[in-house]
């Protein structure tokens, strides 16, 4: 018989229960106690949304994230929260945001300057952890109080839970020495707690344990592959059953290694690497699992079920009872629920199948497999009806968005003059200071600019109503930004619910739902839009704004752009052609919204590109190739416009010294880029390349409540001043401000424009 099971389930609750608990609880409005209650009723409700699965997971709920709960599980706190005393979910959240909550005991002291943790993608997923921080003096220490409490409440439920960790190389690999010392030296120290927590995993009779190493995907140097034999050798003794669980790609050169690994079972992502399956049921000992991710963690179409079924159905008959089945990885990057969906296109939601319709393609798929395909004749029947549909569907292709690609060619791509002449000619027309300061796009979402969308959506505003309460939001906003002395202002986008669905919900071939939320990290949720169909843009989509704030000032105003690149990674994405060719359908329809803004007058256009590198596939040697139509993407978006126009493009929270080369190659006049939280790290790239255009390091970490100081800033800029030109730096925060307070922003941004005044006077 195949068991079934699941890697984990979202957290944040099919009406982003958690989000909201979690705000509370920040803002002072709500008790930790009640907060702790509200994570133990969303785990018995996932729990029994899991039901009819052979094992379920336990410890893949997290308030925050799941990297910063293994830190805490292994004993490993930065030094600077060390010295808190307390409960340890506040210390969790000051080292994930530099405080907990307003009204706790120890906020004065919390709230005096600790710096939040570093914030980076997971892989190449939209999802953000918070960076385990190392030095050579490290040690670990076990603490099973989080895994014990959630096993607990499994067992009371009747539920046959399957704890899930991070496995010790993932977690070395995720981390980061402050000291530039070897992770992998840490490797003796943090196994003997692993191996402490496998023994207490026996104690709470557990039968298996998922230990998830996804960079088994990744091309690994020889002394981390090494690692990984030595380190697995160590659970040799162990008294609970292994499964090894990899994800999100390829395992190529490392199957080998990943198929003699002493462990009790192997999952393989077979949505990315179908073809290791047999391989790797060729390879594993004769008594060890072979798990298959059949069916799409971090998409939402529907599985192909009978095509899927004609290449399990021999591989079930050669393993038998080895066989498992699951979704490719962790749900954490879908919604939770398609039957909540009633006002989505019935057309559309019939293609469609989010987190909880997954599991039951799981089962279907089981079932099958178990009793024949004549026990779950019916729902293959409208499973394929289903898939034939969207394949035939007119609503999918456009003949003209595509003889528009078949036009595309390398001049399109170009600025008419290179850097040096643009800036001169830009310097002309802006008239900027040394050092200018701006934002990068979004003011605070307030309640009443929420209450305002919700009223308007729902009929109880109408359109001219909308329009005027918009107005009078970015007039305050343009008022604001005049009085705190900023050089280039933006509009605030009031008007927007979110970068990417606002640009999604104005283009043809893109789809939304209501309730398809998905974490992005903490309590921040994004709602992807669904690309279904060939893109273009029937009409002009921020101009209006753009230009109604405009005359509201002498000052230079950005247009505000989400490029094509982050459309797409932010988006539910076709899995029935190239990543490359929706994404060039994106740079045509964002190209016309450039232009149309240069024909308004507007002199500053910033196109976000904050997910290029999230994008990259997780082999190097993969690269150049995303990186060439991601760049080409972009260029033809932003390089239709004249020499006096300045093009800014953003982003944030990755990695981004190791493709700066492509990202000159973007050839925007100014890029700014999210340094704050890595203290500079980001400009260790310029120590080998000399970055040709202007740059703005954010120097204001807005994803932190800690406002600041002038002096900080000051500190950062001249550290980025010894890499940098003066004359070529910028002055802005490292992201936008949506989802901070006013009462943060205006002394945040008081500070930083008082800094910038502070550097033209030590450069004049």
């Amino acid at each position: 018989m195949v068991t079934t099971h699941n890697l984990g389930f979202p957290r944040i609750g099919a009406k982003r229960e958690l989000k909201f608990g979690l705000e509370r609880y920040w803002k002072g409005e709500s008790s930790l106690d009640e907060l702790k209650a509200l994570g133990a009723q969303l785990r018995a409700r996932h729990w029994e949304n899991q039901k009819g699965l052979d094992l379920v997971p336990a410890g893949d709920f997290a308030f925050y994230d799941q990297v910063l709960d293994m830190s805490f599980t292994l004993g490993n706190l930065p030094e600077r929260v060390q010295g808190f005393h307390g409960d340890q979910l506040d210390n969790a959240f000051r080292v994930a945001r530099g405080r907990s909550a307003h009204g706790a005991e120890d906020h004065a002291a919390c709230c005096g300057g600790v710096a939040a943790g570093e914030m980076t993608k997971w892989f190449d997923t939209n999802y953000h952890y918070i960076v385990p921080e190392f030095t050579a003096d490290t040690q670990f220490n076990l603490d099973t109080s989080r895994l014990s409490g959630q096993l607990r409440e499994a067992r009371e439920l009747g539920v046959k839970a399957k704890p899930v960790i991070i496995g010790p190389l993932t977690y070395l690999w995720l981390g980061k020495a402050r000291d530039d010392s070897d992770k992998l030296a840490l490797l003796p120290r943090i196994m003997p707690v692993y191996r402490a927590l496998l023994d207490y995993f026996r104690v709470m009779d557990v039968e298996w344990v998922q230990i998830d190493e996804p960079i088994l995907v990744t091309e690994l140097d020889p002394a981390w592959r090494a690692a990984f034999a030595t380190a697995y050798e160590g659970f040799e003794l162990r008294s609970v059953k292994l499964l090894l669980a990899t994800y999100f790609g390829q395992l190529q050169e490392n199957l080998d290694l990943a198929c003699s690994l002493p462990v009790d079972g192997l999952h393989i992502d077979a949505i990315n690497a179908r073809a290791e399956v047999a391989l790797a049921a060729q390879k594993l000992p004769g008594e060890c699992v072979l798990s298959v991710g059949a069916v799409n963690g971090r998409n939402i179409w529907k599985t192909d079920l009978n095509a899927t079924l004609d290449w399990l159905e021999p591989l079930a008959k050669q393993l038998g009872e080895r066989l498992w089945i699951a979704p490719s990885c962790s749900l954490l990057h879908v919604p939770v629920d398609l039957d909540s969906e009633v006002k989505l296109d019935a057309e559309i939601r019939s293609w469609l199948a989010f987190g909880l319709q997954k599991l039951d393609e799981v089962k279907v798929l089981a079932t099958a497999l178990n009793a024949g395909r004549d026990q779950v004749a019916a729902v293959l029947a409208a499973n394929a009806a289903a898939v034939q549909a969207r394949r035939e569907s007119p609503r999918v292709n456009n003949p003209a968005v595509k003889a528009a690609i078949a036009r595309i060619d390398a001049q399109l791509g170009n600025r008419q003059h290179a850097y040096a002449e643009r800036a001169a000619k830009q310097a002309t027309r802006l008239k900027l200071p040394a050092f200018p300061t701006t934002t990068i796009g979004s003011f605070p979402q307030t309640a009443q600019i929420r209450q305002a969308r919700s009223q308007f959506r729902s009929g109880a505003l109408d359109d001219a109503g909308y329009r005027a309460a918009m107005r009078a939001e970015i007039e305050r906003i343009v008022r604001e930004q005049e009085q705190l002395g900023l050089d280039v202002l933006v509009h605030g986008e009031a008007e927007r619910n979110d970068m990417v669905e606002y640009f999604g919900e104005q283009l043809d071939g893109y789809a939304f739902s209501q309730f398809g939320w998905v974490q992005s990290y903490g309590s921040r949720c994004v709602k992807p839009p669904i690309l279904f169909g060939d893109i273009s843009r029937p009409k002009a989509m921020t101009v209006e704004w753009i230009t109604y704030a405009q005359s509201l000032t002498d000052k230079p105003m950005k247009g505000m752009l989400t490029g094509p690149v982050t459309i797409l990674n932010w988006s539910f994405v076709r899995d029935d052609q190239p990543r490359s060719v929706s994404c060039y359908q994106l740079a045509l329809a964002i190209r016309e919204e450039v232009l149309d803004l240069e024909k308004a007058g507007v002199g500053v256009i910033q196109i976000d590109e904050a997910a290029l590198r999230e994008g990259l596939p997780l082999r190097r040697a993969q690269w150049g190739e995303y990186l060439r139509w991601a760049v080409e993407s972009f260029r033809i978006t932003a390089n239709g416009v004249g020499d006096d126009t300045q093009i800014h493009t953003h982003m944030c929270y990755s990695e981004f010294n190791d493709i700066m080369a492509s990202i000159a190659d973007m050839d925007a006049d100014v890029i700014t880029i999210e340094t704050s939280r890595s203290n500079m790290e980001l400009l260790d790239a310029f120590d080998d390349f000399r970055y040709p255009n202007e740059i703005g390091p954010g120097v204001y970490d807005i994803h932190s409540p800690n406002i600041p100081t002038e002096a900080h800033i000051v500190q950062l800029m001249q550290k980025a001043a010894e890499r940098i030109p003066a004359e070529r730096l910028w002055v802005n925060p490292d992201c936008g401000l949506k989802t901070r307070q006013w009462a943060e922003v205006i002394p945040a941004l008081t500070n930083m424009v008082a800094a910038a005044r502070t550097l033209r006077g030590q450069v004049q």
